[in-house]
């Protein structure tokens, strides 16, 4: 049997858990979104004149490729980013039922305060 404090404990252990996952969904899928913003542009410029210029940020570092270099490898990544927001989507969906398994064995109810 666990004492009052260490429930109290694990319960905002619980709640610190799934508000990091949230957030951390809501970053990527801000990022995405401005992945697909961008190639968005960047296909119009791909259909007209593939060999021109742009200019992307890797490491801090600003590097110049060309249109043709660049959609490619923006679209790994918003790929890969949508991804990595699928597993975090399962992850928090899995802690948010052993939170509700927790709250369901020590009888714990939330009460609403005016």
């Amino acid at each position: 049997m666990i004492t009052q404090t260490e429930i109290q404990q694990t319960y905002s252990r619980f709640q610190n858990e799934l508000q990091t996952l949230a957030g951390k969904i809501g970053e990527l899928e801000q990022e995405a979104e401005e992945h697909t913003l961008v190639l968005a542009t960047l296909d119009e410029a791909l259909e007209k004149e593939p060999d021109r210029k742009c200019f992307r940020l890797i490491g801090g570092v600003l590097v110049e490729r060309t249109v043709k270099e660049v959609v490619p490898a923006l679209r790994t990544n918003r790929d890969g980013i949508r991804k990595v927001i699928t597993t975090l989507t399962d992850q928090i969906k899995a802690k948010e039922q052993e939170f509700e398994n927790f709250k369901r064995e020590y009888n714990i109810r939330v009460v609403q305060r005016a």
